[in-house]
């Protein structure tokens, strides 16, 4: 440290003064060695009982919305602090509306704060932020620095917890996207529509011929001896999934256009409002595993009042890269799928086994429709496979209103 030649000068302008019998020159080094040892008790107990904290007004907000960041720094000891400097790592994405930041490395900027704390004080540090882009965002670590009266000597600590920002995509009306909500729910499946749903048994009754053998009740054919049909009962919810497809550029390139991978979200996400407004049981399906997801991103259907905030947490957290390839996603999951369940695929890039796996499904006697964002609409040459189109025009014109930028 700087502070111990200042020391180790001391000491030998007084071993020299104390020879020369300089006695002006070994009052001076006296004092040059009781600062320097004043600074050094002072440096080693600066940071001692220190508390700090940092807080976000919020840890859920909407694209477009202002939050307050806080930094709070406490000193419980009988000792002033001079000086102290607090350095928090913030996203680059979010906007200081207040302060200044200095970028370091990728997307992540420095915010610095330097002030003096007397002793059993505390100092408060406000600062709004305007969340201009979708994502979750990492607050954290921090850096904090002290040191004696003179800045002979200093010292440093660390602190790695992360606080964490989960920023919404926009929801948008699907007119805005081009798609007319009422024809686009229409063409799916009316909500008062009847159908026998297997996972709601009434009761049993004697099989007769026809029946499916899976519908046969084992247990009380067994206990009758005689074959039992289970009864179902109907059911006028449907069940929607939505799979949003995350890659953007056609195979084998890889890497993302990012405005198209975040119009494609806003559909998903402004799709999912629409559809549980209107009574729909909602599910999202991304292929993709992120941070804090386990497997593949999954919300399961509900119609719970807080369905949309876990569907809008899922899709803030998406990054750019795609971990299976969609097709293979949806003949994986749509042996799962609950019964009724109508499908939703939003792409930017419907490739060719994307298309003839959704035209499999609809043979089969499933409900599907396909959003495409951006581009040219893809041809459906059979299948009668309902197809949404984003446009690039509509595109643009969203991108410029909600001022989408690059990642």
């Amino acid at each position: 440290m700087r502070g111990d030649y200042w020391l180790f000068f001391a000491a030998l302008i007084l071993i020299i003064s104390l020879a020369t019998h300089q006695v002006p020159l070994v009052l001076i080094s006296l004092l040059f060695l009781l600062t320097g040892g004043v600074s050094r008790l002072w440096n080693r107990f600066c940071l001692h009982r220190i508390e700090y904290r940092r807080r976000l007004s919020h840890n859920q907000v909407f694209f477009g919305e202002e939050i307050v960041f806080e930094v709070e720094i406490t000193n419980r000891k009988p000792l002033p602090l001079p000086w102290l400097q607090i350095d928090d790592e913030l996203p680059e994405q979010v906007t200081l509306l207040k302060g200044k930041a200095t970028i370091t490395y990728d997307d992540r900027v420095i915010l610095s704060n330097m002030f003096p704390v007397n002793m059993y004080h505390r100092v408060t540090r406000r600062f709004p932020m305007r969340c201009r882009q979708r994502g979750c965002f990492a607050f954290g670590p921090t850096y904090i620095r002290s040191g004696d009266l003179f800045g002979f000597f200093r010292r440093s600590m660390y602190i790695d917890k992360l606080d964490f920002l989960l920023v919404y995509p926009r929801l948008v009306p699907l007119e805005k996207l081009g798609i007319p909500s009422q024809q686009f729910f229409g063409d799916i499946r009316l909500k008062r529509h009847l159908f026998q749903d297997p996972v709601l048994t009434a009761g049993v009754r004697d099989y007769h011929s026809g029946d499916s053998l899976k519908r046969i009740h084992w247990k009380s054919t067994a206990r009758l001896g005689k074959l039992q049909t289970k009864l179902y009962e109907p059911t006028t919810t449907v069940d929607m999934s939505i799979f949003l497809d995350v890659r953007t550029l056609r195979a084998p390139l890889w890497g993302s256009v990012y405005q198209l991978q975040e119009l494609g979200i806003i559909a998903a996400a402004s799709i999912s409002q629409h559809a549980l407004k209107g009574g729909f049981r909602v599910g999202l399906y991304v292929n993709q595993i992120t941070r804090f997801s386990r497997g593949m991103v999954r919300v399961p259907h509900s119609q719970h009042p807080d369905q949309l905030p876990r569907i809008l947490e899922a899709l803030a957290q998406l990054h750019q890269v795609e971990t299976v390839p969609m097709a293979r996603f949806i003949q994986q999951e749509a042996r799962s799928l609950p019964w009724g369940s109508t499908l939703v695929v939003v792409s930017a890039q419907p490739l060719d086994e994307l298309l003839a796996t959704l035209l499999d499904l609809k043979r089969v006697g499933r409900s599907v429709a396909l959003v495409k964002v951006g581009g040219e609409k893809p041809e459906v040459s059979s299948g009668n496979l309902p197809v949404y189109h984003i446009t690039d025009d509509v595109a643009w014109d969203l991108v410029k209103e909600i001022g989408l930028k690059e990642a």
